[in-house]
């Protein structure tokens, strides 16, 4: 199996979505065309240096995808953190070691960069993602909390 990690273009929206809509979560919170609101923060990731929309790409199928960001702070001595968000891989493709093959690709970036610390948050009901996350050395070690804004 060969995978392709490169960063996502404009023409990958539809896989992008559609990845993110075949997850128990996402289902009610993605899918869909292509609209405005997608079209605006794919153009905002895009043009940012310090984020990398990267897909998984399998014999031109979009496979899998997370969002990278680089995050400057003064805590740990000033340290850069990265920060993997919406990793998904395909529900017809899990378990065949894509999600390791991305996460390792995000680690590495992130050593690139000189970052000293790679975090990600993840929903509490997701218990095989938590278990893939601690395969992979990561530690849960902190609590995370979110609010959700209204927007107009």
């Amino acid at each position: 199996m060969t995978l392709t990690i490169r960063p996502a273009t404009r023409t990958d929206l539809p896989a992008l979505i559609a990845l993110y809509a075949d997850d128990g979560l996402g289902k009610n919170r993605d899918g869909g065309a292509v609209d405005d609101a997608y079209l605006s923060a794919f153009e905002a990731i895009d043009r940012d240096p310090n984020h990398i929309l990267a897909v998984g790409e399998e014999d031109g199928e979009i496979v899998a995808t997370l969002l990278l960001s680089f995050l400057p702070g003064l805590s740990r001595h000033g340290a850069w953190r990265a920060q993997i968000e919406a990793m998904r891989v395909s529900s017809a493709r899990r378990g065949q070691g894509l999600g390791r093959m991305m996460l390792d690709w995000a680690v590495a970036e992130a050593q690139s960069r000189n970052c000293r610390l790679v975090q990600l948050t993840s929903d509490r009901q997701r218990d095989d993602a938590h278990r893939f996350y601690e395969r992979a050395g990561f530690t849960p070690s902190h609590l995370g909390f979110k609010k959700t804004l209204e927007t107009e």
